[in-house]
């Protein structure tokens, strides 16, 4: 299928073909056939795409700011991998289209093949060709509703959502600053509200077009107009409300809501704009300044938008959902108009001449439509479908699947992330000896990114294909963590060598089914991204260390830091807490360190943060102290690691230096720019591992033992007691 998409880069647009989305459970898979582009912010999107990389970096002060803060804690080379790899990516464009349900996830009752609705979402209603949207973020379109109406669904209910701030009530005087597509609709919402409005813009066409369709009276900010109609209209007392609709750098439309606002007046903010409040004007008039939070409530919670949890009507009346299907409601009844909003529509297939001709000008439009080719009323193709626990290998030993001789290796990525384009595709990428088969994600544009920049030979979102096909040799599972234990399973019990990032399970349920795959498939080949073990610092820093004879001692702090609103390891509810999704970095390492699997695990958690102290016990008497802390100086160094035994003790210092103290000090020369975490090393022992189908990097054993005391913490903390960790039954 075909989608638009943009480098943000070097700017390029591109109609690129890319692997159909799959339809995931709880919601549903639709062929578009109308999507309309947003004049205002996604042409800004595209502006700021063609800048210097200095002026991308003016342009977001709040990126800028992030990039500083992963260069102190993850030093410069991964922190300009991660950069490089996001701005060198394709973008995909677009937020707002009506098109025809084709497929139906598991879960969905509400709509059927064939149904018409329109969509929402900036990652999910996309200017392509299919498009999987959950649940609530598409409505049905009532009957007789025009498909190309419909598509102005999430920015009508942008626009409703900023007069829901505005609390507009009959016979209120209402000011629009701005006359796009949002503040065109905005003046229609308040009108059909019983709101006079009175709007500004400083083109004649756009005030033409508002006062066609219910304005009192539009003018110029710059000229009397909009002033004397305001006088006029509310005997000199200023708008109840008004509507900050209006982009650009300009700081004119909030001086010219304070100028023109009653007392105690309301002013939201709606678009983009400069927002320099001069405090007297807003001081002595007591303004009320509100922000319009895009389409509603539900906007930006991962529980709402990608897990379908409504919120209750009684507590929430409107949310994304219930303001798009009332948007729907009132343009179906005639209450909005749309059709005159309609400057340009375009093929789709002239996607890109049409952006191009916004952005230099040529073409003038409040809104464009693109109209997408085939027969859209009736659904086509569809689209391709705390026990440390024994480990048992069925049958026979296991052995590695047999190779051809001197053939490259050929591996599959389930998932294209963040983590897998920057942490581990570069590293194979550059190795001899390796073909990289296919990409597979649910998304289409993640798997075009990572083929065009990896050079994978097919990308897809078909997995049963690449589990069933015999020429592969190695599957990488690189997805979120609630989907590792499942996905490993199904790719043990095809045959294949598996490389899974942390964790390998989220509960003990889970743990049990990679075991039962392993024992009913006599394939064990399996190895978990436990990387740090694999670091050449801390290799020579154990080497330096030497054997041991009594008992040690291991302290491991952990500065996690705070994460940043909206990441997706907050979901805790399907993703597990952040130390099951990552701690088995540092038990592995611990564990590593001192030669054993743990036997007992003792966790206790301060009251009202997610800090966490954990204790390891070990066969010899040993112990690892593991300190994961959130509240910590972002400025302070994320790991730091002691082993003291035997009047010797090796310091890890972040992974920049290590130093040995004993009869003779050793110390490393210190790294300034790299921190070198093994994923290198230890991608070549697992690839080598494949090739020549020797034992895997890690024993099965420990990969169990690790996992099953990550899980165990959770269970520490719940009992708060001890836990003893029994060895293989």
């Amino acid at each position: 299928m075909k989608q638009v998409v943009q480098n943000y880069k070097s700017g390029e647009l591109a109609l690129l073909d890319v692997p159909v989305p799959g339809c995931k459970p709880d919601g549903v898979l639709v062929r578009t056939a109308y999507s309309l582009i947003s004049t205002g912010t996604e042409l800004m999107k595209v502006s700021e795409a063609g800048m210097s990389m200095l002026g991308k970096a003016r342009s977001r002060p709040d990126q800028v700011a992030k990039v500083v803060q992963s260069v102190a804690t993850n030093g410069v080379p991964a922190t300009y991998r991660k950069v490089m790899g996001k701005l060198d990516s394709y973008t995909p464009l677009g937020y707002s289209l009506c098109g025809v349900v084709e497929q139906v996830g598991a879960g969905i009752d509400d709509v059927k093949v064939g149904d018409l609705v329109a969509c929402a979402g900036n990652e999910h209603a996309l200017h392509a060709e299919l498009n999987w949207v959950p649940k609530n973020l598409y409505a049905p379109v009532p009957d007789g509703l025009a498909p190309r109406h419909a598509a102005f669904g999430t920015v009508g209910s942008i626009a409703m959502q900023g007069v829901r701030q505005g609390e507009s009530r009959l016979g209120e005087v209402a000011l629009v600053i701005g006359l796009g597509l949002i503040g065109q609709l905005v003046v229609q919402l308040l009108t059909a509200s019983g709101v006079r409005v009175v709007g500004a813009d400083p083109d004649p066409a756009r005030c033409e077009l508002a006062e066609r369709l219910g304005a009192a009276a539009c003018g110029d900010p710059a000229s009397a107009a909009v002033e004397n109609a305001v006088a006029e209209l509310t005997g000199g007392h200023g708008v109840d409300q008004v509507y900050l609709a209006a982009g650009g750098g300009s700081n004119q439309p909030v001086e010219l809501a304070a100028r023109l606002s009653r007392d105690r007046g309301r002013v939201v903010d709606i678009g983009k704009c400069r927002l320099d409040l001069p405090w007297n004007a807003y001081y002595e008039k007591e303004l009320d300044v509100r922000f319009s939070r895009s389409y509603g409530p539900g906007r930006y919670d991962p529980a709402y938008e990608l897990e379908g949890r409504d919120y209750p009507i009684g507590y929430v009346r409107w949310t994304e959902r219930r303001n798009l299907a009332c948007f729907l409601d009132l343009v179906a009844r005639g209450s909005v108009d749309v059709e005159p909003l309609v400057s340009h529509v375009a093929d789709f297939d002239d996607a890109v001449e049409t952006y191009q001709n916004l952005k230099d000008g040529s073409l003038k439009a409040v809104a464009v439509l693109f109209r997408y080719p085939g027969d859209t009323t009736e659904a086509e193709a569809k689209a391709p479908e705390v026990a440390v626990p024994a480990v048992r290998r069925g049958g026979a030993e296991a052995s590695a699947p047999v190779r051809a001789a001197k053939t490259p290796v050929r591996l599959a990525f389930v998932g294209a992330g963040n983590y897998a384009t920057s942490m581990l595709l570069p590293h194979l990428a550059q190795r001899d000896g390796i073909e990289l088969s296919t990409v597979v994600t649910t998304t289409a544009l993640s798997a075009a990114n990572a083929q065009r920049k990896f050079g994978f030979a097919e990308a897809t979102t078909d997995l049963d294909a690449v589990l069933g096909d015999k020429s592969v040799d190695a599957v990488f599972v690189v997805t979120r963590h609630s989907s590792h234990a499942e996905l490993t399973r199904k790719a043990l019990l095809a045959g294949k060598t598996v490389f899974v990032e942390k964790p390998l399970a989220l509960t003990e349920d889970e743990l049990a089914g990679v075991l039962a795959a392993v024992e009913e498939s006599g394939n064990d080949r399996l190895q978990v991204g436990f990387n740090r073990r694999f670091s050449p610092l801390l290799q020579e820093a154990r080497k330096r260390f030497g054997a041991r004879t009594g008992p040690a001692s291991l302290r491991y702090l952990v500065n996690a830091g705070q994460l940043t609103q909206g990441s997706w390891y907050l979901q805790q509810g399907t993703e597990g807490s952040r130390f099951a999704g990552e701690g088995g970095h540092f038990v592995d390492t611990a564990s590593w360190l001192l030669g054993a699997d743990p036997v007992s695990v003792y966790a206790v958690a301060p009251s009202g943060n997610e800090d966490l102290q954990i204790v390891l016990g070990y066969p010899d008497g040993s112990t690892a102290a593991i300190s994961y802390v959130t509240t910590g100086a972002p400025g302070f160094p994320k790991e730091t690691l002691d082993l003291v035994a035997d009047g010797k003790v090796l310091r890890l210092d972040d992974f920049v230096r290590a130093s040995v103290y004993g009869r003779k000090r050793w110390v490393s020369s210190r790294l300034p720019k790299a921190r070198d975490k093994g994923q290198s090393a230890e991608l070549a022992a697992f690839v080598k591992a494949v090739r020549t189908g020797g034992p895997m990097p890690v024993p099965l054993e420990s990969l169990v033992a690790t996992t099953a005391a990550t899980l165990a913490v959770q269970a520490g903390l719940a009992a708060g007691a001890p836990v003893t960790l029994a060895g293989p039954r």
